[in-house]
């Protein structure tokens, strides 16, 4: 049997490990379930959790693929196919205006994602209640949640409460937030949209060595000399550091989700409760820094498939503070090769 390949830079997850990215809880827990259908539509629907329980229910293997770079392929999802609701016996309930489709959870934030109506209809989403046979935790977006193959997982909405047909894109809140990629194509690696700041901005702020606060997504800061650099709290997803010079820089508290920092020299700097999901490693020098309370999630410290793997790997040494339990957010090889790096220095 071939496995399917990977796409783009995403590593496998351990087959019985499933990570929780985002919230944990929806924000209202004592209404009843139901699921609302409106917008550019014929007529509203609304269903139960009951209703949706007691239709025809599918079953679905997906391959998940989350923006933070873990993969885990071949998951099964039991639901009701999302072409089905909207069709019905008397077909299409949307209007002629309706051009996009927006999902939005119940959650404490309203967020949402939205995808265009032909595509929603050639990928044909589930609304999923189990997953690999058991019922949704909570955590995971129980007792229902969408799942939209063909895309990164942020277009999965948990908790999914409201199906909305709309005339026009409505950014959902991880796009419009966290800048992520309205397509979400993973094959294309659509992680992330344009930057924040213009090229003469961007110059301007690394020159100042001034980070802290400031939503900074995709600034390209490579090759730069930056040490001591001042980026608390700064928002940094998807940034370039690739070959910095970051001693002593101060990311605490920063969201460095895949940002590339490979073959950067991170010696002294603080990463201390940094958003480190999806970020890259591969041949930095991490002696003497601190990646306590970071979330590391996806995170890589080397690259396995690099033809020049010598140049890829991580310095790690007894020096650099990680805590341990953390670890358990990496693939199993990206563990592995923290743990004997960190072991063979002690």
């Amino acid at each position: 049997m071939t496995t399917n390949p990977l796409p783009p830079n995403q590593q496998l997850v351990r087959g019985d490990r499933w990570p929780v990215v985002g919230e944990r809880h929806p924000g209202d827990t004592e209404s009843p379930w139901s699921l609302e259908i409106c917008g550019c539509v014929i007529r509203p629907l609304i269903f139960s959790l009951d209703e949706l329980l007691a239709m025809t229910q599918v079953t679905r293997r997906v391959d998940v693929h989350c923006v933070t770079r873990w993969s885990k392929p071949a998951m099964s999802f039991t639901g009701v196919l999302l072409n089905d609701l909207l069709q019905g016996t008397g077909g299409p309930i949307w209007t002629d205006e309706a051009k996009v489709v927006s999902f939005v959870a119940r959650s404490e934030r309203d967020h949402s994602t939205s995808m265009l109506l032909n595509e929603v209809l050639e990928l044909n989403p589930i609304v999923a209640m189990t997953a690999d046979g058991s019922p949704l935790s909570t955590e995971h977006g129980g007792p229902m949640r969408m799942v939209v193959p063909g895309k990164y997982f942020y277009k999965s909405v948990k908790w999914i409460r409201r199906i909305e047909f709309l005339k026009e894109e409505r950014l959902g809140y991880w796009e419009s937030e966290a800048g992520y990629h309205n397509g979400a194509d993973p094959w294309r690696e659509e992680r992330y949209m344009a930057p924040t700041l213009t090229k003469q901005e961007a110059f301007r702020v690394i020159e100042a060595r001034d980070f802290s606060g400031r939503d900074l997504r995709s600034i390209n800061a490579a090759h730069r000399g930056l040490s001591h650099l001042n980026a608390r709290e700064a928002l940094l997803r998807h940034a370039d550091f690739r070959s910095s010079n970051l001693q002593s820089a101060n990311f605490r508290d920063a969201n460095l989700s895949n940002a590339n920092l490979q073959l950067a020299d991170l010696r002294g700097a603080c990463l201390a409760n940094a958003d480190l999901e999806g970020a890259d490693f591969s041949g930095a020098d991490l002696r003497g820094s601190d990646l306590r309370g970071a979330s590391l999630f996806g995170a890589s410290f080397y690259q396995p498939d690099d033809n020049d793997a010598s140049s890829t790997f991580a310095i790690i040494d007894n020096t650099t503070q990680i805590d341990v339990a953390s670890l358990d957010a990496l693939v199993e090889q990206q563990k592995a090769f923290v743990l004997n790096a960190i072991s063979s220095q002690s």
